[in-house]
């Protein structure tokens, strides 16, 4: 095959990074990749399934990529959470398709979509790879992703990615190690899965710190951000390791979800409102000036308007550096999906709306406080609606945080810079470079 592909990605970066796989395996196969749609002959859709919201833009991402037939476009390939979990009721309905894959298929693209070409009949593939190809990266080349798991055994009674993406399964730290070095000078790596907190337990220990050890060794990698850290997983061993290795970001992001115990429970959590203030002093007290992210899930069945303003209180009370909040989306196949006192839609907007106006008070007087201040900032480019530089300081993980926007004479992507900061917005700093 000599064809011209394009990607439609979707969800989150451990989608990116499945994503990358694909890519991967299109680049090995010595074909080329277009970001001009209308120019692929195949389009990959990479989907999301984690919410009904997500699953509807993954079918309008596919109807789009529909719209291309006519032009160049041959084939249309479907891969990751979608037809993973809904294969059986996808292949007869959505004929838009040409080949399915799912999240670990990245390795029988190339076998199914040459199946397809051969009988001009529709594939399904789903379940059929094996291994991890090799990526190619997608994302700015200072920045990358590293995904250390998949899976998760925490079984919120709220989500659906154990029915998706099964059980936890750690990578094998060589492999995970092999694959750091393999990407070349990397200012930030980003660990990511589901529970990255939770490495290696299936195998019967804990493994994080010496993966970050492992990882903190490579010469190519600069620094090292963790997301999706489970609160009620954070050791003393991970502390102090975020405490003294140079190389960890000091920023922790903890998915809390609520602050009330008994709202708590019925999600299947296993921390309380005291656990989360005593992790939260904890932190502060042994990293100094680490930054702290959470979200938030507002509306749960059977939250009331008092433990709604329970949470508003302890985000005043935490006083995180960012977070994020959502509405609850009731997902069939979730024990939620039964429980009683399901929250009417309106109230549940009208609470997002509360707990981010809350959260904008706390952030806009944190980075007030910077103002007059001077920040290492990491430069991810020009922002041409802005006329400026776009960066982020330790405490912002790219598209999910604030920005620094600065002025300078000159600025490379990817380097960093020493910036004087002169205002401060809700979620945003402004500044300019100043001489080392």
């Amino acid at each position: 095959m000599n064809k011209l592909f394009g990607m439609i990605s979707l969800g989150c970066d451990k989608n990116r990074v499945d994503g990358e796989r694909l890519l991967g395996e299109i680049v090995r196969h010595g074909c080329k990749i277009t970001d001009d749609l209308s120019k692929a002959q195949v389009l990959i859709v990479n989907t999301c399934a984690f919410l009904q919201a997500a699953r509807e833009e993954s079918i309008d991402a596919v109807l789009e990529a529909d719209s291309y037939r006519g032009g160049a476009l041959e084939k249309i390939v479907v891969t990751g959470c979608l037809p993973e979990k809904y294969i059986g009721e996808l292949f007869p309905a959505l004929t838009e398709a040409d080949v399915f894959l799912g999240v670990k298929d990245a390795s029988e693209l190339f076998p199914a979509l040459e199946r397809s070409y051969a009988a001009e009949a529709r594939v399904n593939a789903v379940g059929e790879g094996y291994g991890r190809p090799e990526r190619f990266v997608s994302t700015s080349p200072h920045l990358k992703y590293l995904k250390i798991a998949d899976g998760c055994f925490n079984h919120c009674t709220y989500c659906l990615i154990p029915k998706i993406r099964g059980g936890y399964v750690s990578y094998p730290m060589e492999e995970l190690v092999e694959e750091a070095a393999s990407l070349g000078e990397t200012e930030e790596l980003v660990l990511v899965a589901q529970d990255t907190t939770r490495y290696g337990e299936e195998r019967g220990k804990n493994a994080l710190v010496p993966l970050l050890k492992a990882l903190s060794a490579l010469e190519n990698i600069r620094s090292i951000r963790l997301l999706y850290c489970y609160p009620e997983a954070v050791t003393e061993e991970l502390i102090l390791e975020l405490k003294e290795n140079k190389k960890l970001i000091k920023y922790l992001d903890l998915p809390m979800q609520h602050s009330e115990d008994r709202v708590l429970k019925l999600m299947g959590r296993r921390a309380s409102r005291s656990f989360y203030l005593d992790l939260i002093a904890r932190l502060r007290r042994e990293i100094g000036g680490i930054a702290l992210r959470s979200t938030f899930i507002a509306g749960f069945p059977g939250e009331t308007e008092e433990e709604h303003k329970r949470l508003l209180a302890f985000l005043k009370e935490a006083k995180l550096d960012n977070c994020g909040f959502f509405a609850y989306s009731r997902e069939e196949g979730t024990p939620a999906y039964r429980m009683q006192g399901q929250v009417h839609p309106s109230t549940k907007k009208r609470w997002v709306r509360e707990l981010y106006r809350a959260q904008a008070e706390i952030s806009e007087e944190k980075l007030s406080a910077r103002v007059g201040s001077t920040l290492e900032v990491l430069c991810d480019g020009i922002d041409y609606e802005k006329s400026c530089f776009a960066g982020r300081a330790y405490f912002q993980a790219q598209e999910i945080d604030g920005c620094v926007y600065f002025t300078s004479p000159k600025a490379e992507e990817g380097k960093r810079y020493k910036v004087h900061i002169d205002r401060a917005e809700t979620y945003d700093l402004y500044g300019h470079t100043v001489e080392e």
